[in-house]
């Protein structure tokens, strides 16, 4: 097998936010089918079942009889998760890096390209986001009064809470 986190990213690419990069399409609800993505991407079903259940960040769902597969959250694109509104619990996390700080502080956190801003359960998943850029820095999200002025969350197949804003007045900043 090619480099399996190289296949990763790729297929992430392609089913977050450029499907047409390999001639496929996504339906409304991110839904590809695995027979084009297969042709398109030049690998095989066992390669595909492979990264689906090696990748630690559960980024990728099959349906049920493997016909079809999506990206779990993340998308760029315009698609429908079929999320259900969530209750979050009280506190959530975000890891960025410190060059994002001051902005934040301005903004609060903001989807930018994709369609939600993504949280993390634990301190610990939030590290490991912040770490993919520099020295993680840990935001506490106050997710309990969020939703209790009316702000909606959703929880993905993968364990990402996403919501579609976080207002700096919601953030506890480190230090």
């Amino acid at each position: 097998m090619r480099n399996r986190t190289k296949t990763s990213k790729f297929l992430s690419l392609i089913l977050r936010h450029r499907p047409q990069e390999i001639g496929i399409t996504l339906d409304q609800h991110g839904w590809a089918k695995v027979e084009e993505l297969l042709k398109g991407a030049e690998i095989s079903m066992e390669e595909l079942e492979e990264i689906v259940a090696a990748d630690e960040k559960q980024r990728y769902s099959f349906n049920e009889d493997k016909t079809r597969i999506r990206a779990n959250q993340g998308h760029s694109i315009p698609v429908d998760l079929e999320l259900d509104e969530k209750e979050p619990p009280e506190f959530l996390y975000h890891g960025t890096i410190g060059k994002f700080l001051a902005s934040i502080r301005e903004q609060g956190l903001q989807k930018q390209k994709r369609q939600y801003v993504h949280l993390s359960k634990d301190v610990e998943t939030a590290v490991k986001v912040g770490q993919r850029r520099g020295k993680p820095m840990v935001l506490q999200i106050a997710a309990g009064r969020m939703r209790t002025d009316g702000y909606v969350f959703y929880l993905s197949d993968n364990g990402v809470w996403l919501t579609k804003e976080v207002p700096a007045s919601y953030i506890k900043f480190p230090g």
